[in-house]
């Protein structure tokens, strides 16, 4: 188990870039928009004789019940969720570029022989790879994710100060330790979720030669643009949108935290505040296991995990 911790740590330590500094500078950026934003409206209004923030103080005049208070709460909640929401969204395209390349840039950099001298088996290594990418890349992106919607709300509170408007005591109504346990409590759903797209792209990056991409992307839509092709002149094949829906779009898009969210969720996401934070509460979230193609596309999954495995081991290139 120490020498697994360590394994995982050196993809960290390899990866610094994509696991930690990209969420942070998503983050970053995304404060700075909005703060730019703000200062943005403060000089046109300004200017224009334009009141884009509360000036008249109407909506917070009269004093706010529980129903108010809660639903200020989950507003803000709301917030943190959707700063998770965008660094999830860079975490995908993270994930995605780092399963591809993590066994194909060891061969190609010949530190594969380094490894191989090691008494270290293909099977830690491998999997090493995928608790890296699979639970501490998205760990990393939630707490990243959280902290980019305290400082949302804190922005909006110094702004609104300015106006005199005083809202540092709503602030104790927002819930960010349950949102946090909410995006951590998710990433054993996105760990077994993703595993049909990193077993494929593991297996891709163990086994190409050259050019992963090509062979992780191109072949699976060639296969699709094969099967349409033969759909249109009469041969039925098998249906198209099966195949798109549940081998495409799961070997290739399944990295991305939320794609197990059905059209139903997307709906009551959209829907309402409240709505919302129902359709993202644990338990919701965790009923996709109750379907059949949750674990079908897991077994694939390990089986393809089991090929990237099998390929590290008797593949060099040298």
């Amino acid at each position: 188990m120490k020498t697994f911790y360590w394994l995982v740590k050196r993809e960290f330590w390899e990866h610094r870039g994509g696991f930690l500094w990209t969420p942070v500078i998503v983050g970053g950026v995304f404060l700075l928009l909005n703060l730019m934003g703000i200062v943005a409206g403060e000089v046109i209004g300004a200017q224009h004789g334009l009141h884009f923030m509360f000036n008249d103080n109407s909506l917070l005049h009269h004093p706010l019940d529980a129903d108010d208070l809660s639903k200020a709460g989950t507003m803000m909640d709301l917030v943190m969720y959707s700063t998770s929401f965008i660094i999830s969204m860079v975490l995908g395209f993270v994930v995605f570029f780092y399963c591809l390349g993590a066994l194909y840039d060891d061969r190609r950099d010949r530190s594969l022989l380094f490894w191989k001298s090691l008494p270290l088996s293909d099977t830690a290594s491998v999997l090493s790879k995928v608790v890296a990418g699979t639970v501490l890349a998205p760990l990393i992106a939630a707490v990243c994710g959280v902290v980019t919607g305290i400082a949302m709300l804190l922005l909006f509170a110094i702004t609104l100060s300015f106006h005199g408007v005083n809202v540092w005591h709503l602030l104790a109504y927002a819930h960010p330790f349950q949102v946090i346990a909410n995006l951590v409590g998710a990433i054993p759903l996105y760990a077994l979720w993703a595993l049909p797209a990193t077993g494929w792209l593991l297996l891709c990056s163990a086994w190409a030669r050259s050019k992963p991409f090509l062979w992780a992307a191109v072949l699976p839509v060639a296969v699709g643009l094969m099967l349409g092709w033969f759909n249109l002149i009469g041969t039925n094949i098998a249906g198209g949108s099966w195949y798109w829906k549940d081998v495409v779009a799961r070997i290739l898009f399944s990295v991305f935290p939320g794609s197990w969210l059905g059209a139903g969720n997307y709906q009551g996401v959209s829907s309402g505040a409240e709505h919302s934070l129902d359709a993202l509460n644990l338990a919701n979230i965790y009923s996709v296991m109750a379907s059949p193609s949750f674990w079908i596309g897991a077994i694939a999954g390990l089986a393809m995990l089991a090929g990237a495995i099998w390929l590290r081991r008797w593949r060099d290139d040298t």
